[in-house]
């Protein structure tokens, strides 16, 4: 009788558990991938957006910060075209993210067939902003500043090659600065990506460039390049003898964004959960470290500060494309 009865209570315990939990509310799982993520970038192999991509993949691998991994796709057709063609196209997707240029902004303006605006897609963060400096090659002996640069180049007219990455993008609107800065009439080349252009310069098939640090690093640190100027508000510690342009009566400063983009229509749940992941990224040591080594500046903007951020820099690059006439 006794077994009898212990029974019916272990059975009515469970019973009234089983009915509580019934009445209880689910509590919904936190948004996480539960595939690859396709991390596009607009931007060719080699050059500074490339090679950030690949080191965030592996701070995310090694840290294992997500449960699936992030897989690099360059699309660098049509100066970032192809890479916001395709992200648009990915509307509602939660499995597909870019990593951004300034040429989100101009191709865009240059492009309006694309039909693509910038402010339907997801703001998720601003990882950095990159910056750009004059380089010449170490064998131009007669070089050895923006003065010896601005002589040179003048003698050789039309005949001297500045390369760069795209048509109309950021490379050229500083070599646009510079041909109407100090009257010159250099030949801008554009390449597939700033590592194609870097290997330009080192191997003198150009003239000049205006590549990031992250580009030309190895390259300088070899001995086959030399930065005469900073497009920067201050010097940069990596390179202490390249004046600014500021510091040389040419007050004008130019930054390029590194910033992880979400698809037009992404859910908010994934727009969080990829936030919260790229900020953890953003406050690793070896990104941190990244930053510091290659001369990255800019605080991590997210939210609506980072739409807010675009839409500034649109109207900016507006300005400046038509006052080079592309617009």
């Amino acid at each position: 009788m006794f077994k009898t009865q212990r029974t019916f209570k272990k059975l009515a315990c469970a019973i009234g558990v089983t009915a509580i939990l019934a009445g209880m509310p689910v509590i919904a799982q936190a948004w996480e991938p539960v595939k690859p993520v396709e991390f596009v970038v607009m931007a060719g192999k080699g050059g500074g957006a490339d090679k950030a991509v690949r080191l965030i993949q592996s701070i995310i691998a090694s840290e294992n910060m997500a449960p699936v991994p992030f897989t690099p796709v360059n699309k660098p057709g049509g100066s970032g075209a192809e890479a916001l063609v395709h992200l648009q196209g990915k509307k509602g997707d939660n499995h597909t993210i870019m990593f951004t240029l300034n040429s989100f902004y101009t191709t865009p303006l240059r492009q309006p067939g694309l039909g693509v605006d910038i402010a339907t897609f997801t703001p998720i963060a601003r990882m950095a902003e990159d910056t750009f400096l004059l380089w010449v090659n170490t064998d131009r002996k007669d070089i050895n500043n923006v003065a010896d640069f601005v002589k040179a180049a003048k003698a050789k007219g039309n005949k001297w090659i500045m390369a760069g990455t795209g048509k109309n993008s950021e490379d050229n609107l500083l070599t646009d600065f510079l041909n109407s800065a100090y009257d010159l009439d250099m030949k801008y080349v554009p390449y597939k990506g700033g590592g194609k252009v870097a290997k330009e310069l080192a191997g003198n098939n150009a003239d000049s460039t205006v590549n990031n640090p992250s580009e030309q690093l190895g390259f300088y640190e070899a001995g086959n390049t030399k930065a005469l100027a900073a497009f920067t508000p201050e010097r940069l510690p990596l390179f202490p003898d390249a004046p600014t342009f500021k510091e040389l009566g040419k007050d004008f400063v130019y930054f390029m964004q590194r910033t992880v983009v979400g698809a037009p229509g992404m859910s908010n749940e994934a727009a969080q959960y990829y936030t919260e992941l790229f900020t953890k990224v953003f406050n690793s040591d070896k990104w941190q470290g990244y930053r510091t080594k290659k001369s990255l500046q800019g605080d991590l903007l997210t939210g609506d500060a980072l739409m807010s951020y675009w839409k500034k820099e649109r109207d900016i690059h507006e300005t400046m494309l038509k006052n080079m006439g592309a617009l």
